[in-house]
């Protein structure tokens, strides 16, 4: 293996491990290109952790834009191994770049501390990163297929996302970002500003009820669908095949939630991914 592309298989493994272990499970000649998409992912998922302030990151942003808008050969992407790896993945793949680009401004979100302002945009922001990630997945392991699925694909990533963001609440609240919609919170009778300060526990613990249930319909959802899914697209569905268990954690953990990130035992991760893998959602 390439000294770049052991970059980005590492970058992958450290940051995001549950993609990783499903690339595992694709074709041998698939798995640079999910490398390289999970890898950009982790890279612009993780600016605000880099960053001091939103500048900065808006910059890095801005550097992803122009190399996907560039049309650069990958061999010139910057002498960045992931850009080259991103743009041969692009183009042996026949990949739309819009999905990419949409997925950088949705992450321009996470640089600043606004509210998120509805269920609605939740969802939004959910299509345009985890849904659109699987979709593009989904492309490169089998892109017929895949343009049939793109409505699962959507629920899988909202359940995911969700799923996600309930188990990440102690890091968020520490910088002060709330992800619950303004209009969830306000159905549980509380507020952003009360949520990130613990002040109203009783209807912190309804918005995370609510939380939970909005993302267990879309992992029904998915679920649903991914009946029918065909084996080839499966590494695609993989991480989303932990969304269930990751908010039955949340749940019966309940409060807790606001202070302890919610984990999963390796070899729990691994027995789901596999059984998924090898059985499907029959």
């Amino acid at each position: 293996m390439a000294e770049g592309q052991q970059y980005v298989v590492s970058l992958v493994r450290d940051a995001d491990p549950d993609r990783y272990l499903s690339v595992l499970y694709a074709p041998e000649d698939k798995r640079a290109a999910l490398f390289a998409l999970y890898a950009f992912n982790a890279e612009i998922a993780g600016i605000r952790e880099r960053v001091s302030e939103a500048l900065p990151g808006e910059v890095r942003l801005q550097f992803w834009r122009d190399v996907l808008t560039a049309e650069a050969a990958p061999e010139s992407a910057g002498g960045s191994p992931l850009a080259s790896s991103l743009l041969a993945a692009v183009r042996s793949h026949r990949l739309p770049v819009q999905p990419l680009l949409d997925l950088l401004e949705a992450r321009t979100f996470d640089l600043y501390d606004d509210p998120m302002p509805s269920r609605n945009d939740l969802e939004g922001y959910c299509g345009e990163t985890a849904s659109a990630l699987i979709q593009l997945a989904g492309l490169v392991l089998d892109m017929p297929a895949a343009m049939r699925f793109s409505e699962v694909a959507g629920h899988a990533g909202c359940a995911q996302a969700i799923a996600g963001l309930l188990r990440m609440l102690p890091i968020h609240r520490r910088r002060g970002q709330c992800y619950i919609p303004g209009d969830l919170l306000a159905a549980a009778g509380t507020t952003r500003d009360e949520f990130l300060s613990g002040q109203n526990k009783d209807g912190a613990a309804r918005a995370l009820a609510a939380m939970v249930a909005l993302g267990r319909d879309h992992a029904g959802r998915f679920e649903e669908g991914a009946k029918s899914l065909p084996e080839t697209l499966r590494p695609a569905f993989l991480p989303a095949a932990l969304s269930t268990v990751y908010l039955d954690r949340v749940e019966s953990g309940g409060i807790a939630a606001l202070d302890q990130v919610v984990t999963l035992a390796q070899w729990r991760r691994h027995w789901l991914m596999f059984t998924r893998a090898y059985r499907g959602w029959k």
